[in-house]
C-alpha cells in the first residue's frame, strides 16, 4: 500500500495550486520537490527529461548494498577485497588500497560521505562479482521501482552516454531508498564528514551544515551534469525531498534547493484522510457468511493540499460490486476517488479489512436468486 501511494499517487491538479503562490524561480535544468508523506509531487519542472544524474547513481548503489546487508549476504563487519579497478577508479575516491582491509560499513561511509568511486566499485564487486553484473541489477531494481526512464551502465555515475536518469525517477529511488532502508539511510546520510587511510573529506551537501532539519541525501557533479542535489527535509512530522539536476555551483544547488524545501513546507499541508486499518465504510457482501464487510485503507493515508484549504477536500468510495464471497482480508474491493475544490486529486485502493468466508448452501442459493432478480 505505502509503496503503491508513493509512486502512483497522481500530482496535485493546477487548480489546487490557485490558492498558494508558483514555486520560485529554480537555477536548474530540471527539478521536482514532492511531499513523502503524501506521496505526491508539489512542482516540478523537466522532470521527465533525460539527464546524467553523476554521483546521484549512487543511490541506487546504496540500495542494492542495503537489500543484500538486509538479505545477509553480507555484512557490515565483512572485510572486502580492493580489486585493482576499485584502487584505480578515476573522479572522487576515498582512497581504499588493493592490500589494506576495509569493511562494508568504511566502504558505504566512502561511498555516500566522500562520493568515492572506488568505493562504489569494490562494494559492487563484493555484492555481484563484478560492477558489470551490478549494474545488471541495477537496471533491473529500476525496473521494479517504476523507474521508467534510466538506464545504469556503472556504480559511480561516472559519463557514459547511455548512463541516464531523471528527477523523478530520482525522486522515486531516494524515496524508496529512505522509505525501505530507514535505519541504514539515519546511519549514514546525515554524517558531515568521514576520514579513511588518514584523509578527512567532509560531505558534499552543505545543506547539513545551512539547515538542521535536512538529513541527506546526495550531491552529484560531473562537467555535463553540472551540480546536483537530492535533499531531504523532516519538520513537524512531515518528510520532503527535493531533485536538482543541473545548477551552476556547489552553492547554487544548496540554495536552489532550500528554496524547493521551505516553499514546500511554506504552502502546502499534508492531511490524514484515513488511518491504517480504518473503516471507510461497510460493503454490502453476496454469498458470504457475513452480510457487509469493513472497506479500508492498509496504511495511513494522507494528501497535501495548499496550506489552510482541507475543507476542500472529498472522498468518495467506489466499490466493485457485486462482492461475492469468499473475500481475503487485504483483498482490493474498491476506489477512493479524492478530489480538492470539485477537482480529481488521486485515487487510492480500497481493501477489506477482514475475510468474508462463503456463507452455507442455502444462504448462496438464496444470494444467486437475488442476483439473478437483481
Amino acid at each position: 500500500m505505502v509503496r503503491w501511494l508513493a509512486f502512483l499517487a497522481v500530482l496535485i491538479c493546477a487548480a489546487s495550486h490557485a490558492a498558494v503562490p508558483p514555486p520560485p524561480s529554480i537555477g536548474g535544468k530540471s527539478w521536482l520537490v514532492g511531499d513523502m508523506t503524501s506521496g505526491q509531487v508539489l512542482a516540478a519542472e523537466k522532470a521527465d527529461e533525460r539527464f546524467e544524474p553523476a554521483s546521484l547513481t549512487k543511490l541506487m548503489t546504496a540500495y542494492l548494498v542495503f537489500a543484500a546487508l538486509r538479505d545477509k549476504k553480507i555484512t557490515r563487519e565483512q572485510q572486502v577485497p580492493v580489486s585493482t579497478r576499485a584502487w584505480r577508479a578515476p573522479g572522487s575516491r576515498m582512497f581504499i588500497e588493493p592490500r589494506k582491509p576495509v569493511t562494508v560499513d568504511e566502504l558505504i561511509k566512502g561511498m555516500e560521505i566522500q562520493s568515492g568511486n572506488d568505493a562504489c566499485i569494490a562494494l559492487a564487486e563484493a555484492v555481484a562479482g563484478s560492477e558489470d553484473v551490478f549494474a545488471q541489477m541495477m537496471n533491473r531494481e529500476a525496473a521494479r521501482l517504476g523507474m521508467a526512464n534510466s538506464k545504469f551502465m556503472n556504480s559511480t555515475g561516472l559519463p557514459d552516454t547511455q548512463h541516464y536518469s531523471t528527477a523523478r525517477d530520482l525522486y522515486i529511488l531516494a524515496a524508496a531508498l529512505i522509505r525501505d532502508f530507514p535505519e541504514e539511510y539515519a546511519r549514514y546520510y546525515a554524517i558531515k564528514e568521514f576520514r579513511y587511510n588518514n584523509i578527512t573529506q567532509p560531505n558534499r551537501n552543505r545543506l547539513l551544515w545551512l539547515d538542521p532539519t535536512v538529513d541527506g541525501v546526495k550531491t552529484g557533479h560531473t562537467d555535463a551534469a553540472g551540480y546536483c542535489l537530492i535533499a531531504s527535509s523532516r519538520r513537524s512530522g512531515r518528510r520532503l525531498l527535493s531533485v536538482l539536476l543541473g545548477s551552476t555551483s556547489e552553492n547554487a544547488r544548496a540554495q536552489e534547493s532550500q528554496k524547493l524545501l521551505n516553499w514546500g513546507f511554506q504552502f502546502f499541508d499534508s492531511v490524514k484522510l484515513f488511518g491504517t486499518g480504518e473503516v471507510v465504510r461497510p460493503l454490502e457482501v453476496w454469498k458470504g457468511a457475513s452480510r457487509t464487510v469493513k472497506a479500508g485503507v492498509q496504511g495511513d493515508l494522507y494528501v497535501s493540499v495548499p496550506k489552510g484549504e482541507a475543507a476542500k477536500l472529498k472522498a468518495d468510495l467506489v466499490s466493485q460490486q457485486p462482492l461475492v464471497a469468499p473475500l481475503t482480508q487485504g483483498q482490493r474491493i474498491g476506489t477512493l476517488r479524492v478530489s480538492f475544490d470539485g477537482k480529481p486529486l488521486a485515487e487510492y485502493p480500497l481493501v477489506a479489512l477482514e475475510a468474508v468466508a462463503p456463507a452455507g448452501i442455502f444462504g448462496r442459493a438464496w444470494d444467486t436468486l437475488r442476483l439473478w432478480i437483481k
